[in-house]
């Protein structure tokens, strides 16, 4: 092989766009030299392409392009490192970052460095989207309401986060109420090509990154090639360091035929996740190719590619073609970066979706669209996909498995002075939330038609059901206001409840009392349905268990339904006065919701929304003073923010030593599919668990908690909230009916919360091991799941298999 030196020289070229030159590096001149580029799936010609134009024999070694160049589809070994162009990341995960930068800081001024050196070496951009909550629903004061609350439980994280806006370069910070990360990413952030300005003129190339957000492959759906990561990896990637991942098998899935009428896109994620969990695509690439891409709306990829972790996969990208193009144009993209992504795209052989001729996949799956039914997914994994008449199997078997007898509960409630009857399977919560669908005009649109057909059809929703919108960004609202169909979603109760993650991270806020005593006194088993990505039990509210995925457009159906024990494929919805209401009769045709898209949804809009981000923003945010100075003055009296201990021990003069684990204890034995919102939850704060006893040991007030999630910034809570989820069970307490953050101490016998076991074990001297089964710390990103065993004393982590990222994050805290 020539030296990659060698090949940087033979790639570089240059290209014209408009009156503007570029320097780029080829690819495909590679060729010439006897490499056969054209047989590598996209995802690597890109990651090729970064290795190429930054390699320095150093960070990105030769090996790692020979390993790349070598690339066997069957059995790809060795590692490869690639550097990214910018890197994204959240509140919740985001803090952490901002307090490792901020205790680096600290230390180099110790040791006689500038602090105000240590900046990203990337563009990083925070978007604030996980903190609002659903305290308020149901009528359009939800919104203001919802959001003064916000500002009431954060603004102290959000001066914090204001201080790096102001002292870091290379970070900015979205603020609360423009949208979801991964959409605003989709809508406004991704460039597809980048076009950067150096001494030498323009350079053009990649668009890539990495998120502190295991949903970031949603990106991949407009063609930009990134995955979700840790944040020790985030912070690695920021610092200007490569990333190092093992080369990947790289599964190819061609996509024939087109979507029967009545199917959404959301059916059709549902179907890819059930599909590709079976095949075991964990830890590996996913390529999308065939003629059915072209019948899929860049939206439609967008959802596909938004739950490639809990389809297990890396990443899942789709080709740039003519609708890439074309949704760049409605989005806003400047003209002239519109005409540099295509023959930027074109001239790297990358523009069009190749049929998969030529191209070596490690697998090809084959789907046809047109066998995609309407489906939901259900009741606590996302690739537990049922067609709508296995819903209420599905439900009874549930109850059945929890309860360990069959049969229905119900329980009289009182809600605003009316008593009204509550079973299991009744629908508690339903939300339309979560970008993987709100991003997404056509069933946007489609359930705002739903809504206007039921309303005039005479149709309500019962009582006890929560109902919110959620929408990603501010476009969406806007075009549902301008078609009218905002005031029809309004009148059956889905109002604008936030700009961010809300339900569909477990932010969905309080029930009704009447509803949350019948769910965790007296043993109902009420549901929720929502328009998300994830349903693990526990997740979307504590008092609920049992959760199902869907589309927006059903969300608003099994709403007015009100129950899962309906079989709403020959069942009506509901019975007025004028006969049964069936779902044919307020589904609306492919045809009318295109109508409305093309009258509505147009480029103004995005501009628009986009162009006044700040200007926008609530006036609590532009009113919040961020602190100032290089270093940041840590406020010993916070509960929400304090000086993280990881750097504590550190020396850069003193080897790592790896030392032998002696006479360890388990500190949990688990089963399968232990998720990130198991070991770390992001959720609301129980007052009788170990982080709600110390919050009121600091003096604040059970309403004061807010979530784990938003108490990342300090520790103390953090590393009492492990395992604290309801939905844990511990094998070593099975026999004795007992769920949640409890374990058993030995050699004493006595049991007691995780914590309180950890702590004793620590004072005696004991190392603790986890012990798992398979699928161990799938679903979200969230690092805290690493660091809080660590804080632990958890020496190692004992499982049948591991999901990617988590695994990432247990090697990256040692």
């Amino acid at each position: 092989m020539r030296s990659p030196s060698t090949l940087r020289d033979l790639a570089r070229s240059e290209l014209e766009v408009g009156s503007r030159k570029y320097r780029y590096y080829s690819i495909p001149a590679l060729e010439k030299e006897g490499y056969d580029i054209a047989r590598l799936p996209a995802s690597l010609r890109i990651i090729l392409e970064s290795m190429i134009r930054n390699y320095d024999g150093v960070s990105i070694s030769d090996e790692d392009i020979e390993n790349l160049l070598k690339w066997n589809p069957k059995s790809p070994s060795g590692e490869i490192a690639f550097k990214v162009a910018r890197v994204i990341t959240q509140d919740f995960t985001g803090a952490s970052l901002i307090l490792d930068l901020a205790v680096m800081r600290e230390y180099v001024t110790k040791i006689g460095i500038d602090p105000a050196e240590v900046n990203p070496k990337v563009p990083v951009d925070l978007i604030i989207d996980h903190s609002v909550q659903v305290d308020f629903w149901g009528s359009p004061e939800s919104l203001r309401r919802n959001i003064e609350l916000e500002f009431t439980r954060n603004s102290e994280r959000y001066r914090l986060f204001k201080w790096a806006a102001t002292t870091f370069k290379n970070f900015r910070v979205f603020p609360p109420g423009i949208g979801i990360i991964h959409q605003v990413n989709l809508e406004y952030l991704s460039k597809v090509v980048i076009a950067e300005e150096t001494r030498e003129g323009y350079i053009a190339y990649f668009d890539t990154l990495i998120g502190t957000d295991s949903h970031t492959p949603m990106v991949n759906g407009v063609g930009v090639l990134g995955w979700g990561v840790g944040g020790v990896e985030a912070e690695a990637a920021m610092l200007g360091q490569p990333v190092i991942i093992p080369l990947p098998e790289v599964v190819g899935v061609h996509l024939y035929g087109e979507l029967r009428e009545g199917v959404t896109a959301t059916d059709l994620v549902l179907t890819i996740t059930e599909l590709l969990r079976k095949k075991n695509v964990v830890g590996k690439f996913v390529e999308f190719f065939g003629e059915g891409v072209s019948s899929l709306s860049v939206p439609d990829r967008a959802t596909i590619a938004n739950m490639a972790p809990e389809y297990g996969s890396t990443l899942s990208l789709f080709p740039v073609d003519e609708e890439t193009i074309r949704y760049l144009r409605l989005t806003g993209r400047p003209e002239d970066h519109i005409a540099l992504v295509k023959k930027y795209m074109e001239i790297q052989g990358l523009f069009g979706s190749r049929s998969g001729d030529g191209i070596e996949y490690s697998e090809v799956v084959e789907l046809d669209l047109s066998s995609v039914e309407p489906s939901i997914a259900g009741p606590s994994l996302p690739w537990q996909r049922l067609g709508l008449a296995d819903v209420p199997k599905s439900f009874a078997k549930f109850v059945e498995e929890r309860r360990k007898k069959p049969g229905f509960l119900e329980k009289r409630v009182s809600i605003d002075g009316e008593e009204i009857t509550l079973k299991d399977g009744d629908v508690v919560i339903a939300a339309i939330t979560s970008c993987t669908n709100t991003s997404n005009p056509e069933v946007m649109i489609g359930a705002g038609l739903v809504a206007k057909k039921a309303a005039e059809l005479g149709l309500s929703i019962p009582k006890y059901v929560k109902t919110s919108i959620a929408p990603g960004s501010r476009v969406v609202t806007e075009y549902l206001s301008r078609s009218g169909l905002l005031a029809y979603l309004e009148k059956l109760g889905f109002s604008v409840v936030g700009y961010g993650c809300t339900t569909c991270i477990g932010n969905s806020g309080p029930l009704p009392e009447g509803i949350s005593n019948a769910l965790s006194k007296d043993g109902i088993m009420g549901v929720a349905v929502l328009s998300g990505n994830r349903n693990f039990e526990g997740r979307v509210h504590p008092d609920v268990r049992a959760s199902y995925l869907m589309s927006p457009m059903l969300v608003v159906v099994y709403a007015l339904a009100g129950s899962v024990n309906k079989d709403l494929s020959r069942e009506p919805i509901a019975v007025t006065p004028n006969g049964p209401v069936y779902l044919k009769s307020i589904w609306p045709s492919r045809k009318e919701i295109i109508e409305i898209m093309d009258r509505y949804v147009k480029p103004e809009l995005f501009i628009e929304k986009y162009s006044k981000i700040y200007e926008d923003a609530p006036e609590a945010w532009k009113k919040l003073e961020a602190p100032k100075g290089v270093l940041y003055e840590w406020d010993p009296k916070s509960t929400y923010i304090k000086r993280p201990p990881f750097l504590d021990d550190f020396r850069p003069d003193r080897e790592p030593v790896i030392e032998d684990i002696i006479d360890a204890r388990p500190l949990l034995i688990l089963g399968d599919s232990i998720s990130t919102d198991h070991i770390s939850p992001a959720g609301r704060i129980d007052p009788e668990s170990p982080a709600g006893k110390y919050l009121l040991e600091q003096g604040v007030s059970p309403k004061e908690f807010n979530t784990y999630g938003a108490r990342r910034g300090n520790h103390e809570v953090m590393v009492r909230g492990a395992f604290a989820n309801k939905g844990v069970r511990n094998k070593m307490l099975q026999d004795k009916g007992i769920s949640g953050g409890y374990t058993i101490h030995y050699p004493s016998g006595e049991i007691m919360s995780v914590y309180d076991a950890a702590m004793r074990y620590m004072s005696e001297g004991v190392p603790l091991l986890i012990i798992a089964g398979k699928e161990y710390g799938l679903g979200s990103s969230r690092d805290w799941a690493a660091r809080a065993p660590r804080l632990l004393g958890v020496r190692a982590v004992i499982a049948e298999s591991f999901e990617r990222i988590h695994r990432s994050n247990l090697v990256g805290m040692g």
